[in-house]
């Protein structure tokens, strides 16, 4: 079990993380009606433009998200929080409102048929080798992914906009021996979910379980992830059904620290979160 929380070590709120990927409910009074496409929040994918496609309603990027790591062995306040709030164009800070205009959809890659990957990577003894891109949780036959179909290797610059450019950030990675970050984002075959996978890969398996507990999304609300005891979940509710809700898990495999954003029209169902958790564990600690 994760060691207890220190209550400092998360700024108030204005966490994807970050994660990803991938958390921000609408005002109702400022919301058309439901069948109005919207300009929509990024989940924790990095480099990815994205509007409604078909799947949500409406929903406004209004909330903000409080994202807090700490160093390892280290007094938290050295770690300070920052509040991030990603925009369509990258997961930079900003926001956005709900808009009755036509908005572009997005154009999916089918992620079956489709070639052969040559991506590979290796895990022995939780040291995973190879290319990051290869452990990104498998899309699911039917499903379509944003972007390329093997995903995309993470820049320094994309990382550290998963937590908002926070403060002194590329040292926090640093000292937990970060050497690298990919991500996917994709849509399930039945249109009722947006999934966004990231991985970040650590000096050793003890750095990456210290990360996820130095990990912590303070606005939002905290949930189980069920089977996984040592994983972080955390829940944003639509306020009203026809909006977007959201979830969040955080957990680690080996030398890889790995988070599940997921999107979904109306309250999430959190075994949802719980079944792409556990299969994105199994997939780490197996290779495939």
């Amino acid at each position: 079990m994760p060691e207890p929380e220190n209550e400092s070590a998360a700024a108030e709120p204005p966490a994807p993380a970050q994660p990803p990927a991938p958390v921000h409910g609408p005002d109702p009074a400022a919301e058309p009606e439901p069948q109005a496409p919207a300009a929509r929040r990024l989940p924790r994918a990095v480099g990815v433009a994205l509007a409604t496609a078909g799947l949500l309603a409406v929903t406004a990027a209004s909330a903000a998200v409080t994202v807090a790591v700490g160093k390892p062995d280290a007094h938290p306040a050295a770690a300070p929080a920052v509040t991030a709030t990603p925009t369509a164009s990258a997961s930079a800070t900003a926001s956005a409102s709900p808009t009755a205009a036509p908005v572009p959809v997005p154009t999916a890659v089918p992620a079956e048929p489709a070639p052969a990957s040559t991506v590979k990577g290796t895990v022995s003894g939780g040291k995973h080798a190879g290319d990051l891109r290869y452990f990104l949780l498998p899309i699911p036959a039917g499903g379509e992914s944003y972007g390329p179909a093997d995903g995309m290797t993470m820049t320094d610059e994309d990382v550290a906009d998963l937590f908002g450019k926070q403060d002194g950030i590329k040292d926090i990675l640093a000292s937990y021996g970060y050497k690298e970050g990919a991500t996917r984002m994709y849509r399930t075959a039945d249109g009722t979910a947006e999934v966004t996978v990231t991985l970040l890969h650590f000096g050793s398996t003890s750095m990456a379980s210290d990360f996820v507990k130095g990990y912590k999304i303070k606005s939002l609300d905290p949930i189980d992830v069920d089977g996984l005891p040592e994983a972080r979940g955390y829940l944003k509710k639509p306020k009203q059904q026809a909006y977007t809700g959201s979830m969040t898990g955080i957990a680690s495999q080996g030398d890889v620290q790995y988070t599940i954003d997921v999107d979904v029209k109306g309250t999430p169902d959190k075994a949802l979160l719980s079944e792409l958790m556990k299969r994105q564990r199994d997939w780490l600690a197996s290779g495939g």
